[in-house]
This record gives C-alpha cells, structure tokens and sequence, in this order.
C-alpha cells in the first residue's frame, strides 16, 4: 500500500486544489490518503466526491491540523476520523479562522503605515480556496506582487518573523486544547513532525493526558534515525505512530509525488484504524 496521511490544498497553504491531489494520487498509485489543512476541514469531502465521481480506487481520510502556540512554540496537531459536526470541534474551528482574519487585517494596517506596502484583504482572500485558511504564506504572497519585496522569501525574512514591527502574533488555542477537543470528537489527535519540538517528549506527556493518541514519526523531514526515535518514544508511552509527507507544494527536490521519499508502512494505517476502533467503543460504551 502507498499512505500518506498528511497533505494540504488549496483551502490552507498548499498549491494544488482537491481535485487535483485527488488526480495526482491516483497517478502515483496512492491507497489512502488524509487531507490535513489548517484549521480547517472543507477540502475532504469536495477530493471525495471527486473521486467517486471518477470512480477511483482511493481512501481518502478526514483530517486536520491545528496550529498552536505554547511556550514560545508553533505546535501542531493532527486529528483524524473526528465527528465533524461536534460543536466544540466547530467552534474550535470558527475560533481559529476567525484569529487567521484577525491577524491578517492587523498586519496589512501596519504593512501600510509602517512600510507603505499598500494591500487590500481582497488580494490575500483570492489566493485561498472559498473560505479556506488564509496564512502567512497569502500574506507573503500578496506584500510581493504588491512591490514590497523582490520574492517570498525576501517577504518572510522582512515581514514575516516574530521580529518585524509588522507582523502580529495569531491567537489561538494552546496544544492541549487542540487535542482534547480533537479527541472529545471522537477523533484520534496525533503530535505533528515533533522533531521541530525540542520539549517534545515533555510536551507530549504533557498532552497524553488530554487525550493525545499518536506520534508523526514519518515525515519528510525525520531522517531514520528520527523515525527510529519517535517510534520508541511512541512505544514507550503507547502511542500510535503516524506519517506523511505534509505535501504543500512540487518542487524541484521534492517533485509532484506526494510521498517524495517518504516511506510509511502498511501497518501505520492498520494502527490508526484500530485506534478508531477503540475510540468508537468508548464513546459508544
């Protein structure tokens, strides 16, 4: 089997629409995926749909990735199979979105009073899907075709960091939060790429008591030795392992193939569904 349970579309910050991580998968002769935007959902059911309507052979998975802050730290947390219909996991979501809106309108004021880099929301909102996540990516994006800088990375580098007179902080949900709302919805709450964490062990038994079911020791950027230690932790702790290549977009290194080099096992998938098991007769005990 080919798995990959970490891919973003165009309703976050990645380059291609459902349809489209929908057509390449089939092309790389992909089984199951799980589509992992931020903050929100909306990309799955539009990539299912698809490929029922072109009747392709193809698992694809309801998932998430919530972006947090705690200590200083960026976290994210993965959530698959929840109940997306759960109030809590909704307003989660709503609070989220309405944060990203928040700190873009607050950095195009002062991108305009303090480095006459002149944006509208309307030129950010256009290079997300229909009510999808806008990020600092659309925020790079748009101060370069406005002039302000020659590239994205030069836009980074002057405006987005936590250095710039320009850039404000987003306000969200600490991990914790995340991941005991993920799991109050019935889901399975995964600590994304941990190797970006170095508390990550602290933090992770931390949100074990939260509810926290699994380890992303697959991931493009996790050397084996990497794999091999966020796998032992997992078995440490009892936890489920996890993997994907957090596809956003080709690239000359990376290529169209969503998995790159990134191998995950047949038994990671069996893993997760197991644990939807035991979540399910939990919930319904």
């Amino acid at each position: 089997m080919k798995i990959d349970l970490h891919i973003h579309t165009t309703y976050s910050d990645g380059a291609f629409s459902p349809e489209q991580i929908v057509d390449t998968a089939i092309a790389q002769e992909m089984n199951v995926i799980a589509l992992t935007d931020h903050d929100n959902i909306l990309s799955c059911a539009i990539a299912q749909e698809y490929a029922k309507s072109i009747n392709a052979d193809l698992e694809i998975i309801q998932g998430v990735e919530i972006n947090t802050l705690y200590k200083g730290y960026e976290i994210h947390i993965l959530g698959y199979f929840m109940d997306i219909n759960n109030s809590d996991f909704q307003n989660l979501l709503k609070t989220q979105q309405n944060a990203r809106i928040e700190q873009t309108k607050k950095m195009i004021e002062l991108l305009n009073k303090k480095a006459g880099i002149k944006i509208k929301f309307e030129d950010i909102k256009k290079l997300v899907a229909p009510r999808g996540s806008i990020g600092r990516p659309h925020i790079a994006r748009a101060i370069t075709s406005a002039g302000g800088t020659q590239n994205v990375i030069e836009a980074y580098a002057k405006y987005i960091n936590d250095d710039s007179p320009v850039y404000i902080q987003r306000k969200t949900v600490t991990p914790h939060e995340a991941v005991e709302i993920i799991y109050e919805a019935g889901g399975i709450p995964v600590f994304a790429h941990p190797v970006d964490i170095d508390i990550s062990e602290q933090l992770t038994k931390e949100m074990m008591s939260y509810g926290l079911r699994g380890l992303e020791a697959y991931h493009r950027k996790h050397s084996p030795a990497v794999v091999e230690y966020f796998s032992s932790m997992a078995e440490k702790y009892g936890l489920i392992v996890t993997g994907g290549s957090d596809f956003h977009a080709p690239s000359l290194s990376y290529g169209t193939i969503l998995m790159g080099k990134n191998f995950v096992p047949d038994w990671v998938y069996d893993k997760l569904l197991d644990e939807k098991r035991k979540i399910q007769l939990i919930n319904n005990a």
